[in-house]
């Protein structure tokens, strides 16, 4: 095993082949790239308080806190923890599998084909053109996920979900307070979408032509859909938006108790488009009272904020 305590501000390099990353921190930010190369790189631009420790042992590197673990990350709490700060960056190869702890600290994670872990307390994080399976645990932080093909699990209790061109074939999440925001990118296999959660807001916009089964319900909030396939249902108290698109071959589920429920749709691309017929005329004719921050196109070094090019023309109750 070989390990380094990093004081200040550094470099170092690793020779040795990495194929998991696990990086345990406190406030501040840490970057992760995917790159074609062979060993990994770590860079420190800024440290305060406590030394980190660099450990490298049988392809896993680890960079962490001594007094921070992995087992019951979620419930640690140490005043002290307070005062540090860290700024991290780490380049490893496309297929390492990344596993990430921050409390209060902002986690990116870029152009990797391994699995994604990450818990977080307060810290948001951003995930960009990831191929493997992810899952992110937190408990007031955000999720932002662009161009994710694996599979996506989430949960929280009041943290917010935003999902811009997902094509994965799974979308799982459960939270209490936090609205969840999904666009969906056509790619031709099913999608398996199911999300939960309290009083949150939840808005869905599906691909054209889409092609699943719908079943979305809410206890108290208002519905609205763009589809004149499906049926909504429930004038007072419980509302309910049932029935298949195209082929039925996805599933899409939403479960909310007093927040609203928005299924909106791409508009065709020129190619899908009828002749004479623009984006403009994908959805018919109306208003709506769904959120109209809808995903849209998001960067690597800026993520967005939801979008707002949602249609606006819904069944609404």
């Amino acid at each position: 095993m070989s390990e380094w305590s990093v004081a200040e501000p550094g470099k170092l390099t690793f020779d040795a082949p990495v194929t998991a990353l696990h990086v345990r921190v406190v406030n501040g930010t840490v970057n992760v790239v995917g790159t074609d190369e062979g060993s990994a790189r770590l860079e420190v631009s800024e440290l305060e308080g406590p030394p980190l420790l660099v450990t490298q042992e049988d392809g896993t590197l680890t960079v962490a806190y001594e007094d921070l673990p992995w087992k019951g990350f979620l419930k640690w709490l140490d005043r002290k923890g307070w005062r540090r700060s860290v700024v991290v960056s780490l380049a490893v190869p496309v297929s390492t599998r990344v596993e990430l702890g921050v409390v209060g600290a902002a986690a990116v994670v870029s152009g990797t084909d391994g699995r994604v872990e990450v818990k977080g307390v307060t810290g948001d994080t951003t995930l960009v053109r990831i191929a493997g399976p992810v899952r992110v645990d937190t408990v007031s932080g955000n999720l932002e996920a662009q161009a994710v093909t694996g599979d996506l699990r989430f949960n929280s209790v009041s943290g917010d979900l935003t999902v811009v061109e997902g094509s994965g074939s799974s979308v799982r999440a459960d939270s209490v307070s936090g609205s969840m925001i999904v666009d969906l990118d056509a790619t031709g296999t099913p999608t398996d979408v199911q999300l939960s959660n309290v009083s949150g807001e939840i808005a869905i916009r599906l691909p054209h032509p889409a092609d699943a089964v719908v079943e979305a319900n809410t206890a108290s909030g208002s519905v609205s859909s763009a589809f004149e396939d499906l049926r909504v249902a429930g004038q007072w108290g419980a509302k309910k938006i049932t029935g298949r698109l195209g082929a039925g071959n996805g599933k899409l589920k939403a479960v909310t108790v007093s927040g609203s429920i928005a299924l909106l749709r791409r508009p065709p691309t020129e190619d899908e488009s009828p002749e004479g017929t623009g984006p403009q005329d994908a959805a018919p004719k109306g208003t709506t009272e769904a959120p109209s921050d809808t995903p849209s196109e998001a960067s690597i070094d800026a993520p967005t904020d939801a979008p707002t090019d949602a249609p606006t023309d819904k069944k609404v109750l």
